[in-house]
Formats: structure tokens, sequence, C-alpha cells
């Protein structure tokens, strides 16, 4: 088995631990169609989804589709979701990501990475979450918890959001990359901690360079 062959096996077994751990694998974001989950997945940059589900029921109550906040005043926007950090910046986005749907994606939600990715304030990682979540495609969110997991694990041995989406992409099965990322997120909170990973109680320890290093030491 050559390296390659190595690295695919693992990333299968820790999409099945992980399936068997993490039954469901859904996003933490609360939404009700597309465009909510663009914004909303605008507004957790920087922020905790927490966070994000208590600012947007009043800020989808006020703007309730692609036009409303296309026509929006910003400073008003950013009165909604000034508590998500950085309100100045994502409100500005905001309105302009829907007058840019609406001028050249007739309103809708772009299913490509390529299109998403044309909109103001939109980089690969929410292009990847909307492209798996709302149209079913293969995917691959690159957060901070995929970073430090699939790090650990030995997966690859880089900190860069898009060479890590290129490696995994031809590591995972493609059907399982979006969900596998899901769970690697609800494995991040409660286990695999940044600075204090919970290793003895983790389902990954068996096949995880960190865990074995670890125990060398």
């Amino acid at each position: 088995m050559n390296n390659k062959e190595f690295l695919k096996n693992k990333a299968v077994q820790a999409v099945e631990i992980l399936e068997k751990e993490y039954p469901d694998a859904l996003c933490s974001l609360e939404y009700t169609d597309p465009l909510q989950l663009l914004i909303a997945t605008r507004l957790a940059a920087q922020c905790t989804d927490k966070r994000v589900n208590m600012i947007t029921p009043a800020l989808f109550q006020k703007y309730k589709n692609v036009q409303d906040f296309a026509n929006a005043d910003v400073d008003e926007v950013g009165t909604y979701i000034y508590s998500c950090g950085f309100y100045k910046t994502k409100s500005k986005d905001i309105v302009s990501m829907c007058q840019m749907l609406i001028s050249e994606y007739n309103g809708t939600v772009p299913d490509t990475v390529e299109k998403l990715t044309k909109l103001p304030g939109i980089g690969r990682k929410t292009a990847n979450l909307i492209v798996g979540d709302i149209y079913g495609k293969p995917a691959v969110v690159v957060d901070t918890h995929c970073i430090r997991i699939t790090g650990r694990l030995g997966l690859h041995n880089t900190k860069d959001p898009a060479k890590i989406e290129t490696i995994l992409r031809e590591l995972l099965p493609p059907e399982k990359s979006n969900d596998f990322c899901h769970r690697l997120v609800l494995h991040g909170r409660a286990v695999c901690d940044s600075r204090k990973p919970k290793c003895s109680q983790c389902c990954l320890k068996y096949i995880c360079n960190y865990f074995s290093e670890a125990q060398e030491n």
C-alpha cells in the first residue's frame, strides 16, 4: 500500500467512525432557505453559530427576501447584527451580495463554488457549505475544526485551507465529504479541543498521529 492509498484508507476509517459517533450531521446554523444560510454563514465568520442563531430571527423578520436586503440601508442592517462582531463589514457585504444576486444570478443563490465566491464576502468555506447543504453536491468545508482534526489525524501537514480542501477532496468519498465536515465540527467542540484535546475519550485515537505521538513521549 502506497502513501496515497494509506491516507485514503485512513480517511474512510475516520468517516465511518464519526458516522457512528455522530449520526446526525447537521449544520448548527438555523435557516429556512438558501439565502438565509448564505447570510448566516457570512455572519458566523469570527463569531459562534450560537450567537448568529440569536441574531438572525429578528434580521430575517425585518428583511424577508433578497430584494429586501438589496434595498436595505447598510447602517440599519448593522443595528441587527452588531453583536456578532465586524458588523460594519458584514452588513456591507450582505447588502452588496444581495444586490449582486439580483444583478448576476436572477435573485437565486448559485449552486457552484466558482459562482458563489464571486459574491462579496463569500470565501470557499461558505461556498462549500452552501453547495453541500443546499444543493447536495460533494463539498469540503475547511473550517478551524477541519484544519485541526484532519491535521492531527495525519491526513495533511499544512494550515492552508485551499490546500487542505484539495487534499481532502482526493481522500474522502465525495458523497460523504460534506457530512464528514459537519461531524468534525461536532467532534472538535466535544472532544478534540484546540488546547486540551480529550484524547483518552476520542473515538479516532487509534488512527490519530497526534495521539500516537503523545503516547510515545
